[in-house]
């Protein structure tokens, strides 16, 4: 042994080694997620967590990681359930949203992504004083769905079809919700559903036929108890 190696101070240890090398993962990966701006505001490396996102008309603002489903965000993070989550993989349709009047598979798409975007669920369309949407209203007409599962998101594929081609032959409207899926397999009396709603947004919905987003009908005197029994 040298006369230099002999003179080092006999501080390093091996605990202190293992704790120098987490010390410096730690800081290296703190500095890879944040660093200083120009002007003082600490911003994020790998994207911003705190955003806003348009649903439903209105600004939420809501914390999420970089790989975060919409999906998960309006289920999760926002309360809206409306949204289903089947398949997780884009092959169901379940999780059906619109974003700028245009159907996408929420599960396959990032929250931050849509900032900027306007993002309509299931529940934003009833109208604000809660009178269903012509389509839902043709669903509870021609009682459409068996468990309904699905229905969600066959609504919302439904609604943006229809703004694209309001009158459709029975024929167009299947091809164009045919990235729905039904596990009850119930396709016929869906689609006599679909039609009923496409035709309700031409004409308008038959006069004491119209329900609130509570179930009630007014104009017949009815309230959500009444038509929860007569759908038993």
């Amino acid at each position: 042994m040298s006369e230099n190696s002999e003179n080092l101070p006999k501080t390093i240890t091996r605990r202190r080694f293992i704790l120098g090398v987490i010390a410096g993962g730690a800081a290296v990966g703190a500095a890879s997620y944040r660093f200083l701006a120009p002007h003082g505001r600490t911003i994020s490396a790998a994207g911003e967590r705190l955003i806003t996102i348009n649903v439903n008309g209105k600004p939420r603002r809501v914390d999420v990681m970089k790989q975060e489903t919409l999906a998960w965000t309006l289920r999760y993070k926002l309360g809206l359930t409306g949204t289903k989550l089947g398949c997780d993989r884009a092959e169901c349709g379940a999780c059906t949203v619109m974003i700028d009047d245009v159907p996408h598979y929420s599960c396959s798409v990032l929250t931050h992504t849509v900032r900027g975007r306007n993002v309509t669920t299931i529940e934003g369309l009833a109208s604000a004083d809660g009178k269903l949407h012509p389509v839902q209203q043709a669903v509870i007409d021609e009682q459409g769905f068996q468990c309904a599962f699905c229905m969600s998101g066959f609504i919302m594929s439904t609604v943006g079809f229809l703004k694209t081609n309001p009158n459709p032959t029975r024929k167009e409207l299947a091809h164009g919700i045919s990235g729905n899926l039904c596990r009850c397999q119930d396709y016929n009396k869906i689609l006599d559903a679909m039609m009923r709603g496409a035709e309700y947004m031409r004409d308008g919905v038959p006069a004491g036929r119209t329900l609130t987003a509570t179930g009630a009908n007014p104009a017949a005197g009815d309230d959500a108890s009444m038509v929860l029994a007569r759908r038993a």
